[in-house]
């Protein structure tokens, strides 16, 4: 990771200047770099360097300058944020919730990642769960999304579904949302013991035993991208494996196309708010994520950074794979 230091940018007509305050990092911020281009992350905040990209993370910031009607300095807002201090944005479609980033190269970007919540107008926020929010609130919504669409599709068929990187919030979030069939987890030796303590699966595996799998109707639901367990799984199971879904990268291998399909939760995201609304979207997501948040506040130990620095060292952290299975990095900016 480099840094790159430049001056603060002034807000212009229509515009807010946002402070970036604190971001998480996680595997899925390095899912948004590995996947940067093919998914277009690095278009969200460009730089005039063209060979340089900036990743994205979720975090809370505040507006410090504001040319935007309707738009206050103070205001604190949940979003999608550069790994970096500040952010020009657009506001557009303001209300008591928030607003949506019309800033002209987002407009073709994937809506969900636009929008940018108050604080004082998200029934989901608490302040003293912030970090938790920072952390799982992105996955978590996929992880919903997810067992959304499974429910909605009667789970294909399978009688087990298959969770790779078992370990990983995004796995466990689904795992725990997901009330049918038998849940079966995959991870490596080091996080075998906290993996089985979470007692969101039925039965926790390492790679290594895949051939111990019972061969029932099952569905794969990939988060790792490792390509070796994929292949493992269909030879083990055959025509058994009745759906093969990519969800992550934690492996930091981009082999999705291997898959059987891949899941993007904004699709399943614009369904529901079309068969709901976006108040019944939101008011179920808010239920939800109660009942998650008392849970995994017990399965997190928060590591605190401070600065480029602290940003630095984070993100080197979670990319060589060093964070153990309980850390999780949050960093003020």
């Amino acid at each position: 990771m480099t840094v790159v230091e430049a001056a603060v940018p002034e807000p212009g007509d229509g515009e807010a200047l946002l402070r970036v305050d604190r971001v998480g990092v996680t595997a899925n911020n390095i899912t948004y770099a590995v996947l940067g281009a093919a998914l277009k992350y690095w278009e969200f905040f460009p730089l005039a360097d063209r060979s340089l990209g900036v990743p994205p993370m979720w975090g809370f910031g505040d507006v410090v300058a504001t040319n935007a009607a309707g738009v206050e300095i103070g205001q604190r807002l949940y979003g999608y944020y550069p790994a970096g201090s500040h952010l020009v944005v657009r506001p557009d479609r303001v209300d008591a919730q928030g607003f949506r980033d019309a800033s002209a190269h987002r407009a073709q970007l994937p809506s969900p990642y636009n929008a940018y919540r108050l604080t004082t107008g998200d029934a989901a926020y608490d302040a003293g769960q912030e970090d938790l929010l920072i952390l799982f609130r992105p996955l978590f919504f996929t992880s919903w999304m997810l067992a959304d669409l499974l429910a909605d599709q009667s789970f294909y068929g399978a009688e087990t579904l298959v969770l790779s990187s078992a370990s990983s919030k995004t796995a466990y979030a689904t795992a725990v949302e997901i009330d049918g069939p038998r849940l079966v987890g995959l991870t490596s030796p080091s996080n075998l013991e906290f993996t089985r303590g979470l007692g969101c699966y039925d039965e926790v595996l390492t790679y290594d035993e895949i051939a111990s799998l019972d061969p029932a109707p099952t569905a794969y639901l990939d988060f790792s991208g490792r390509s070796e367990v994929r292949a493992a799984l269909r030879e083990h199971l055959g025509d058994r494996l009745v759906r093969d879904v990519a969800i992550g990268l934690t492996s930091q291998s981009p082999n999705a196309m291997s898959a059987g399909e891949v899941f993007f939760a904004p699709d399943q995201m614009r369904k529901r708010t079309k068969d709901w609304g976006r108040d019944v979207l939101d008011a179920r997501f808010s239920e939800a994520w109660r009942r998650f948040s008392g849970t995994a506040s017990g399965w997190v130990d928060v590591a605190l950074g401070q600065g480029s620095e602290g940003l630095r060292e984070a993100w080197l952290d979670v990319l060589s794979g060093r964070t153990p299975a309980r850390t999780a990095h949050v960093v003020e900016l």
